[in-house]
Order: C-alpha cells, then structure tokens, then sequence
C-alpha cells in the first residue's frame, strides 16, 4: 500500500500543541505527543523522523546503547516499492539516498568454474554507515532528540505516549514484556559472517565452494563505488568440520579470503567486529501491549538472503506513522498498524524461510545440470517465477528450457513424463478430491461427469478421490469404493469415457482405508463429526481417537491386518480390470496406513511398531500385496505426509526414509503432501507450501516425485518443474474453479502442441475470448502553433 504523508505546514512548526511532560499526557488519544524509540537503527530512526515530521510538537527522543557510528553490517539494498514510500513519505531522505545508491541488474551464480548471469533485476544499495547519517541528520533537522550510548528508561511506558520498541533481533523490550508479545524464536542450521571487499561487484553474487569439509557459499553485492559486502556461510556441521570454530575474528576471515580467492580477485576481507552467528527467525503472537509497539526486526526477522531486514523495518515504520495518523485513538492505531503490516510480513518470512532452507539444503542440489542449478538458486524464494523472470531476461530463461529439452515454444509443464509404462503428455495431475457422492460405494453420473469434465480439461493424468477397500474403510457414508464387482463396473464406464473421450489422458486411482478417520458426516455437514447414527466400529493401528469427541478405535490385530491387506490387494484386482492407468497408494493424512507411520498415531508395541523401520513393516506389506497383483507395465505411485506439522510426529528427514522404503519396494513416484494425521497440527500454510518437502525428497532419494498443496497457476507449474523441484504438479482446487485449468493455461501461454490437446469439439474455444477494448484512441498528429 502506497502512502502520501503530507508535512506539517511551516506555520505550524511555532505554533503546535505545546508537549507536556505529564506521565500520562494522553490530551489526544489518537495524536501521541511523547514518543520513546528503543534503538537508533534505521526503522527507529526513520519512524522518530516520520513522526516528528507529522507533528513538530511532539517530542521525540530515540535511545540508541552504542555509538552513532556502531553497526551490523556493511551494506543495505532497499527495493523500488521501498524507495517510492521513502519519496512520498519523505522527498529530502529520499534525495540523499538516491545521490548515494549504488545501481545494478545482474545476478552472477558461479558454480563448478560456470559463471551464469540473469539480468533485469534492479537493485539499489548504500552503506549502512551512510544510511544512518542520512537519518541521523534528518532527525537532527526535525528536532528529534537522539541520545546515543544510553540505556532506555525502564518507565518509559509510563512517562511517554507511545515506546516503539526497534532495539533489534535481541530486543530487551520483546523479552520484558514475553508474556504480552508471545515470541517464538527459530534457529537455523547455517552459520554464517557479515565481512566487505574493498573493491564493488559488477553484479548480486552468489559464488558455491565445494570443499573438504563440506558446501560454503558467498552472498556478495556493492553498497559503494569501492566497496561490496560479502556474507560467507555454510552449515554448522560444515563451519566445525572446517575449523572456523577454533579460529578468531582475524584468522576466519583469512580463511574465508583463501576460500573465496577467485570470487574476491585475490584481494583481503575486512570486518566490523565481525563475528559467525546463526540466523534466527522471529515471530511475535501481537506486535504490540498497551503503549509499546515493536517495528523491525524486534517484531520479526526474514533471512538475508532475500535482503529484507532493513526494508522491513522502513515499511514498518511508515505504516506505523500512516496509522497514526489515521485513526482516532492509540489502540486503533496499533491494531491498524499490525492488521496491515501482518500479512505483509508473513508473505516475506515465507519467502525468506524457503530461501533460507534452500541455502540450508545447498548440497542436495549440486549435481544439477549448470543452468537448471541457476534457475532453481533465483526461483527458490517463489517470489520470482518462471514467467517474471522470462521478462527479465528472455534469453537466460530460454536457455535453461533448452537444457531441460523443452522444444521450441512448449513451456515446461507441456513437456512429456514417463511413469514406468505410461507416458503423461503434460505434467499437470488432477488431484484426489473427495466428493463423498457415491450410494453404496457405487460411483454414479456425479463421478462421471466430475472426472470426464477434467479429463476433457486436458491434464495429463486424473485421479480419482480416495476410494475405500472396504465398507468398514469408509470415510463417509457418501465414499466411493471397489469392494465389490458392482462398483468396479461402475468406475469402468467412467475409465472407458476417459480413454475413448479424453485421448491422451490418463487416469489413476487412489486406493485407501479410513482409519481411525472414518464414519463421519459427509464434509459439509460436518468435517470429521461422528454420524449421529448408523456407525460402524474402526480400526487403526494404536487405539487412539482423532479428536476428544470422535470414536475411539480397535487396535488392529495380527489377523485383521492380514484381512486388511487381502482388501487391498482386491481392490487392486478390480481396479485393474476397471481400466485404471495408475495406482496410488494412500499412506497419508492420518488414514490407516498413515497411522502406521506416524509416531503419534503408532503405540504399539509388536513388530508394527516402535522404530520408523517397524512403523513401515505394514504399510511396505500392503503395498507389495497391491504390487503384486496390479499389472507389471502400470506404474504405483505412494501419497504420503512428509510431516505431521506436529512436535515429535514425522519429520522431513522420515519423509526421506519412507520414500526410499517405498521406492525400494517398487514406488515408481512418491506423491508428497503434509499433515491432517492429528488434529492438533500447527501448519504452516503459504503458496506451494509443501512443495519443499517434494523438492526433498526428490533431491536426497532420485525418486520421482509429484507435488502437492497450494499451486494454484500455471506459472507456479512451470517454475517448479524446470527448476527440478518436483516432476508433477497436481492440483486440487484450481480444477474445482476450472475443470479446463490446463487448456486455458496453455491458451494463455500461446501454446498450441501435443503436451495440450483440445477435444475436437471443444476446437473453437480455444482461443481466450476477445474483450472489450479499454485504450483510448491515440492521437494521431502533434502541430505546432
């Protein structure tokens, strides 16, 4: 949101409401006249200018415990969005910035001696000396009262209007009042060094070693026509294994400038009282308590690594000023400040959080083919795409679609895949989705139109929802199944309309069992409440309930596993002859397989339980019964919950090794989602949420995987593919929206090849319709007088 903040008139400046010195002054609520800053770093500053700006009656003192010339860091990049809130905000802070920024487009990745260069990307940097003697001086100017090497006040809360705690990543402020703010605090797993190269970088520098000890990399960018900042890091097992832990300042950075030789043209690093730290992630429940509000990095952190610490904390601080001067009392104010700030916030942890574990993950992806490693290393914030970065810079993105065999003018997602015998002529899957729609397990004219609507819809492969092996494996009374010839008749005439309708289509079913999970209403009429009557027992395999309220199950025993497993088999025969393509096993989201594998779900005691290797003898059981009977040249993919976003349930590293175990068995795709195994789950959603874990598993096993969560556009598709991050994509609730989501994607993309055929048909709509024009006429000549 762009915000204009008009400067008090000159006028005023003699005549404004006088300060009082009142330890509650609050003679207008909404216009707090003594305001307390905790931290003389740039989002303080800038906030103490904004505000003094606002009112020259207020009184303003900002208290800072080092020296004016003390800093972190060397240098600080601000984006274009950033800069242009600076200039309405503040045109005289913005016009010193801008005689100082340092300029530049390129991103250089420098991997196994290949330097690969993107451009068109804009980036604006100073010194963060400079920067804070721009603001020093701004502040100065105003009349705010800056207080260096001074502790703050511990009263300050009851001697001011208004404390804004920007006293940093450490904040005092957030801790005393821990109890109000709720902090969680994450540490990461790289350790990393903030040093400067005394001469400047032609462009953003991401240089990788591979040493000895294990993967370092160099962040490097300018900041001043003859200097840059370098941040050295790697993971913590690595900077032990190296011997930076035994090292002292001097001597570490020695050692980084021999690592680092070529990137730095033989040249010294220099420090700022440097020292190696570990990032950590901050997330405040509030941002704010009764008068004191916290902005910048007290209130959150996002990893250098997408430069957002600084440019946070100005957005922060102009949305604060903005707020309050827009509402009618503090409490307002505040409150407007974190709902707008909030999201924001959020999204840009997100992004910084895959961007921080991609660094953390380095090593997984070293082996990729050199131009594919340069567009996994730009896109892996998800920030920048696929498409965006074609604007950018066409011919770097046409030559990492060349390295990865996309023809001349097919985007990746129309590329081919193949799964064992079946060849998928696009890389688009329909996800599972329940419909709960089926009489007696039988699926009747919804499924046929709901699945050939989508088959039509050009995906290159349609799964099924869920389908039940047995009554008693049921979900909902409205489940579909294949426990009975009736049924398998049933899904046949929906496969035969795919094949016959839908050529080049494929089209999978989903076999599972309910678990614990089942006999519940239908999903909109109460998403995992019991039925109020016409129960069946459950099975699971510890005797735990889902939640307080549903029912508890049995415990599986020796023999009713056995039964269990010949019903999947079974259904596995009808689905067969039913003329499905593909296979999936369901082994997660907490029904009865995936109780099996989860820690939380799994008590027991026997050989099913106990270790992960135990935890998997089940499941691997069942899938090598279904194997067994479904057909040699079909492939058998495996869903799975790659973590239960739960403490001391399934971890990423599990996910890793229940892959393999599957893929050892003769999975020939691991379909990677998350959670839904206990009802206490803290996820943590976002755009392509889960994807990570596919990209994990993809990289650490060699397995081929299908992602999952939260893709929602074809450019979402193509990014993820040709940065080789998964090899599927299936979406679930874009094909609710749009059953034709691929054909449309490729209409809006101008592809017209076999990776999206239109049905015959369906051929005259497949150009996007016209739309009225909204340009006005062009003047067609200029005369002068």
């Amino acid at each position: 949101m762009e915000r204009t903040i008009v400067d008090a008139p000159e006028g005023a400046r003699g005549t404004a409401r006088p300060a009082t010195n009142s330890p509650h002054p609050h003679t207008e609520p909404g216009n707090p006249l003594r305001v307390a800053v905790i931290g003389g770093g740039p989002g303080g500053l800038y906030a103490a200018a904004l505000l003094k700006r606002l009112d020259p009656a207020r009184e303003i003192t900002v208290w800072e415990r080092n020296a004016p010339d003390d800093t972190f860091g060397f240098g600080v990049v601000l984006s274009d969005e950033t800069l242009g809130g600076i200039e309405h905000a503040d045109p005289k802070v913005y016009e010193a910035l801008q005689r100082d920024f340092v300029r530049w487009d390129d991103i250089d990745i420098v991997h196994r001696d290949t330097r690969h260069t993107s451009g068109g990307h804009g980036f604006a940097a100073l010194g963060r000396h400079r920067l804070l003697e721009i603001l020093h001086d701004r502040c100065r100017e105003l009349g705010v009262d800056l207080r260096f090497r001074t502790e703050a006040p511990k009263d300050l809360p009851r001697t001011h209007d208004l404390v804004i705690a920007a006293d940093g990543v450490h904040s005092t402020t957030r801790e005393t009042y821990a109890d109000a703010f709720r902090p969680r605090m994450t540490t990461h797993r790289c350790r990393y060094i903030w040093l400067a190269a005394g001469f400047p970088f032609d462009s953003f520098r991401f240089e990788i070693a591979e040493t000895e000890h294990g993967v370092m990399q160099l962040h490097g960018y300018p900041y001043a026509p003859d200097a840059s900042t370098v941040i050295i890091e790697m993971r913590e097992e690595v900077w032990h294994a190296a011997g930076f832990d035994e090292l002292d300042e001097a001597e570490s950075i020695e050692r980084c400038a021999k690592i680092f030789t070529e990137a730095l043209q033989g040249r010294p690093l220099t420090s700022n009282n440097s020292t190696w730290t570990t990032f950590r992630t901050v997330v405040n429940e509030h941002w704010s308590h009764g008068n004191v509000v916290l902005l910048g990095d007290a209130a959150h952190t996002a990893h250098f690594s997408i430069g957002s610490g600084t440019k946070l904390a100005v957005e922060d601080a102009l949305a604060l000023a903005a707020c309050l001067e827009e509402r009618e009392s503090l409490p307002q104010a505040l409150a407007a400040y974190e709902a707008e700030r909030r999201p924001v916030v959020a999204s840009t942890q997100r992004a910084a959080r895959a961007s921080l574990e991609w660094f953390e993950n380095l090593a997984l992806y070293l082996d990729q083919p050199p131009r594919q490693f340069a567009f996994n290393l730009l896109t892996r914030s998800r920030r920048v795409t696929h498409d965006n970065l074609r604007l950018r810079d066409a011919r770097f993105t046409e030559s990492v679609e060349r390295e990865f065999g996309c023809p001349p003018g097919t985007p990746p997602m129309f590329t081919p895949f193949r799964l064992r015998g079946l060849t998928l002529r696009n890389r688009v899957v329909v996800s599972p989705m329940d419909m709960y729609s089926a009489v007696d397990g039988v699926p009747g004219d919804f499924h046929l139109v709901h699945l050939g609507a989508r088959a039509l819809g050009g995906a290159g492969l349609v799964m099924t929802e869920m389908v039940c092996v047995s009554e008693e494996g049921r979900i909902t009374p409205g489940c579909a199944g294949l426990w009975t010839g009736r049924q398998a008749e049933a899904w046949k005439r929906i496969t035969d309309f795919v094949h016959v309708r839908a050529p080049g289509t494929a089209i999978g079913v989903q076999l599972g069992h309910s678990g614990r999970k089942g006999s519940t209403k239908l999903m909109w009429e109460g998403m995992d409440e019991p039925l109020q009557e016409g129960n069946w027992p459950l099975v699971a395999a510890s005797a735990l309930p889902y939640k307080p309220f549903s029912q508890t199950p049995r415990e599986l025993s020796r023999a009713q596993l056995t039964d269990v497993r010949e019903q999947f088999a079974a259904a596995a025969c009808r689905a067969a002859r039913a003329g499905f393509d593909l296979l999936e096993l369901h082994c997660a989201h907490g029904y009865l397989l995936s109780g099996f594998l989860s820690p939380l779900t799994n008590r027991r005691t026997d050989a099913y339980g106990g270790t992960l290797q135990k935890r998997l003898r089940f499941p691997l059981e069942v899938f090598d019964a279904v194997r067994n009977v479904w057909p040699g040249e079909r492939p058998m993919t495996v869903r799975i919950s790659a973590t239960d976003w739960a403490e001391g349930g399934t971890t990423a590293e599990d996910a890793v090794e229940i892959a393999r175990a599957f893929a050892a068995h003769g999975a020939d795709a691991i379909d990677v989602s998350t959670g839904q195994v206990v009802a206490d789950e803290r996820p943590e959603y976002g755009r392509s949420y889960q994807t990570p874990f596919a990209d994990r598993v993809r990289h650490a096993t060699g397995i081929p995987v299908i992602a999952v969560g939260a893709i929602s556009s074809w450019d979402d598709v193509n990014s993820l593919i040709l940065a080789g991050r998964t090899d599927l994509c299936a979406l679930a609730r874009p094909h609710l929206y749009d059953p034709h989501w691929t054909l449309h994607a490729a209409a809006e993309q101008g592809y017209t090849g076999p990776g999206a055929t239109w049905p015959a048909p369906y051929r005259a709509g497949s150009r996007r319709p016209r739309t009225g024009r909204t340009d006005a006429p062009k003047p067609r000549l200029t005369l002068g007088s």
